[in-house]
């Protein structure tokens, strides 16, 4: 058992907040010791609680295809919530949720996983990193952090809400692209149909 499968079972049986009476599962996020990119989101949603995977359904749709528009797929990179359980309706984690998940399960992920780059997946992740920054304001614009560099990028729900907003999202995944330095990929015509 590594490291990362030894804190999933802890994971998995933890009670730290009262997010753990409402929640179906845990989702521990996908763990890519291959990969150079950390996805981090705010929480699971509906679909992710029932499955036990971050970005499923509808967002986890898009956030695939924009990943092969670059020429990765979701096996290469690692994708994590900052809290680990879902809020009930959705609603957004409080700073407590926060607190807790984060130094007892996010941070251990994050010292593991070195990432040469953390993407930021809406405006709650984006906050808990950089408390001031407006996601309106740095969207697709590497920001600098102590420890990583982070891509804040808007969440793929938002995206699917603000489909008028599609060609900026294949723009900010192609700044992800040439800040690591892959070769530029063509891009693809993207279809709301196809994330129904």
């Amino acid at each position: 058992m590594d490291k990362f499968d030894l804190l999933n079972s802890k994971m998995r049986d933890c009670s730290l907040c009262p997010l753990s009476r409402s929640r179906t599962q845990v989702v521990p996020g996908i763990v890519s010791v291959v990969g150079d990119i950390c996805f981090i989101g705010e929480a699971p949603g509906r679909e992710e609680d029932l499955r036990g995977e971050p970005f499923v359904g509808r967002s986890g749709k898009l956030l695939d295809k924009m990943l092969r528009e670059i020429g990765l797929e979701r096996s290469q990179v690692s994708i994590l919530n900052i809290v680990k359980c879902r809020p009930p309706e959705n609603r957004d984690p409080t700073k407590d949720e926060i607190a807790v998940c984060s130094s007892y399960w996010l941070n251990p992920q994050l010292d593991g996983l070195h990432p040469k780059i953390v993407v930021t997946l809406g405006r709650v992740a984006l906050n808990f990193f950089l408390p001031h920054a407006r996601i309106t304001k740095v969207a697709g614009i590497v920001q600098d952090y102590k420890e990583f560099p982070i891509l804040p990028l808007f969440h793929p729900a938002y995206i699917l809400r603000n489909m008028n907003l599609i060609e900026t999202y294949q723009e900010h995944f192609g700044v992800l692209n040439q800040y690591l330095t892959s070769p530029p990929k063509g891009k693809g015509q993207l279809n709301l149909d196809d994330f129904f």
